[in-house]
């Protein structure tokens, strides 16, 4: 059976996705690093859809974890024939005020662990010559965001590599699509320590963002803006300078209050 693995599933958009895939039928292999989320997901989501879901329990800030969450699947013969990278972390303030543990927690998460997933999972998929692969990562992802540079720094590694895989596996069977939401209703910001009553945007809900992605990986294509606001930001950026594009980017993040 060929199943569809999501980190960080116990919230937010991870969440939000294996729901969607649950509802269509995919047996799951759900990771975060809450065993009582991922639990009580898990149960509701055999009980509702009557789906298979293997609960992998891992802290993806370990180097070593993405090679467990391999390993797991392989003892329980789990083909992956669906990867979708949606854990992620932030930080909200001044690069220079970010503590080491917290710099090295979010380089580990938003592009070490979404790299060696990719690569452990990506060489099965291409030699049965079936598979898909969704990245997110975030507006954020296409310049510097003042106030959250360590962030968007991540997310366009995410975006970067992609983009490259897409290009590198034209022909194999395999797809791979970035998503690049914005501001997402989520605890997210919670997290981050992010006022978000300062942001200048609207705040969509989840769903989009899993309806988008989906909608983009049938149509193989590279990026994903999942709503018209995010398509005409990005579009906009044609017309006028990087200078400003950046300035644009950190009044509409407004990470340091009023």
């Amino acid at each position: 059976m060929q199943h569809a693995l999501i980190t960080g599933a116990s919230m937010g958009i991870g969440a939000a996705f294996a729901r969607e895939y649950a509802r269509q039928g995919h047996n799951l292999v759900l990771v975060a690093r809450s065993h009582a989320l991922l639990q009580t997901l898990a149960e509701e989501l055999r009980r509702e859809s009557g789906v298979a879901v293997t609960v992998c329990v891992e802290d993806l800030s370990d180097a070593e974890s993405p090679a467990r969450i391999y390993a797991c699947c392989r003892r329980q013969h789990i083909g992956v024939d669906l990867l979708v990278n949606c854990a992620g972390l932030s930080y909200a303030g001044d690069f220079q005020e970010i503590p080491f543990g917290k710099l090295e927690e979010m380089m580990m998460v938003n592009m070490m662990a979404m790299a060696r997933l990719t690569r452990l999972f990506l060489p099965d998929m291409v030699t049965k010559r079936v598979g898909s692969i969704i990245n997110v990562a975030s507006l954020g992802a296409l310049q510097g965001v003042p106030g959250l540079g360590l962030y968007s720094a991540t997310k366009a590694f995410v975006l970067t590599l992609s983009e490259a895989l897409h290009g590198e596996l034209k022909g194999t069977g395999v797809k791979v699509v970035a998503v690049c939401p914005g501001f997402i209703n989520t605890d997210f910001f919670e997290h981050a320590g992010h006022n978000r009553a300062n942001l200048r945007l609207p705040v969509y809900g989840t769903g989009v963002v899993v309806k988008a992605a989906i909608k983009g990986l049938k149509k193989n294509r590279v990026r994903v803006f999942p709503t018209l606001i995010d398509t005409v930001l990005v579009f906009s950026q044609r017309a006028v300078s990087r200078k400003i594009v950046i300035r644009i980017a950190g009044f509409i993040a407004a990470v340091k209050d009023c």
